[in-house]
């Protein structure tokens, strides 16, 4: 029988057809990464042919104070931490003025954590102060996890609160926050920020309002196999509806200087195990166009091998993020565009700023 699911799985993956959840199973228990990498790149191709998209973008991470206090993010803390920060408008102002030499700008990357002070006009006009200096730029900003804090403390709809973030100046969402969507995991690994449910369901309002959002995984912690693959099909689910998701992330994740990881005694996934996820993940999600190698978290030799594993866009060169280097990611915070090329063409792909695309 096992047999049969697993000839099956190979038929359908070599097809580039839908797999089903036994045959999922059976790909990633096979564990034969060759055949992953390799029917996953061909599904790439047929997606966006020859082409490597990345972005010439900045990050801004707001605050590191959170009233969640998550076992799985090393990067938030209490307020009078020593650690704690907030940036008040007068520095984001001169974040964006340093922004404002960088050439080719397209993205303006803004996320936060869920600080327990800070109302809603702090955040609107944070994207307000984006906008004023950046009209062209596209503003990725806040995870669904950041509109469920922020509908908490309004009393507003989720709804509402993304129709203030559109008229502030938010082209699209970040995927953050989704980790797993397992309720089981989350009550241990993030039990007081927004449920798997909410997070879909935001996506799927904001597909609505015709917010371009990512969509993500966060792998290698607790969660079991099966949870991966749920998590999956769910993200599959929801594009089926909407085709709202323009790019998917792996994030596998970094256990230093998280209480989570000190726990469990977590290692984080291997380069092996990066590539094998990636590479299945881009077989499940058959409708998906992009996936990411953020090569902060997957380090630069592991993003540069992942595209030939599905992967069809580097991000950026980013420039500063706080969220993931906390945690542990040992990658410098800047790429420059011409190191983004050659790593796209040594591949034997063209590279393609995501702006000129736009």
């Amino acid at each position: 029988m096992i047999e049969k699911i697993l000839s099956r799985a190979h038929e359908k993956a070599i097809a580039g057809e839908r797999l089903d959840f036994d045959e999922i199973l059976a790909l990633y228990r096979e564990n034969d990464l060759i055949f992953l990498g390799r029917t996953a790149q061909k599904m790439k191709e047929r997606k966006t042919g020859k082409k490597v998209f990345y972005k010439i973008n900045r990050h801004i991470n707001l605050t590191n104070v959170c009233e969640s206090n998550c076992p799985l993010c090393a990067f938030q803390c209490r307020s009078g931490d020593k650690r704690a920060y907030t940036l008040e408008l007068p520095e984001i102002e001169k974040m964006l003025e340093d922004f404002s030499q960088v050439k080719s700008l397209s993205e303006i990357h803004l996320v936060s954590a869920l600080h327990p002070v800070k109302n809603f006009d702090y955040y609107l006009d944070a994207i307000k102060l984006v906008r004023k200096h950046f009209p062209l730029v596209e503003i990725n900003a806040f995870t669904p996890v950041e509109v469920a804090h922020f509908a908490k403390m309004t009393g507003e709809s989720f709804e509402n609160i993304l129709i203030e973030l559109k008229k502030a100046g938010v082209d699209s969402l970040p995927g953050g926050g989704a980790e797993i969507f397992s309720a089981r995991v989350r009550e241990i690994i993030c039990p007081k920020k927004a449920t798997g449910e909410e997070w879909l369901e935001i996506m799927k309002l904001a597909h609505g309002l015709k917010f371009k959002t990512n969509a993500s995984i966060m792998f290698g912690h607790i969660e079991t196999i099966e949870e991966r693959v749920e998590h999956l099909l769910k993200l599959r689910k929801l594009q089926d509806e909407t085709g709202g998701f323009k790019s998917m992330l792996l994030f596998p994740f970094h256990p230093a200087n998280t209480e989570l990881g000190k726990k469990y005694n977590l290692r984080g996934p291997g380069s092996h195990e990066n590539l094998k996820m990636l590479a299945l993940a881009r077989l499940v999600l058959d409708n998906f166009e992009r996936f990411k190698a953020f090569w902060i978290m997957l380090t630069l030799p592991v993003a540069e091998l992942a595209l030939s594993f599905g992967a069809d866009d580097l991000d950026g060169t980013i420039g500063e993020e706080k969220i993931i280097h906390a945690a542990g990611a040992g990658e410098s915070l800047f790429m420059t565009e011409e190191k983004i090329k050659k790593i796209i063409s040594d591949v034997g792909y063209s590279a393609v700023n995501d702006w000129e695309k736009a």
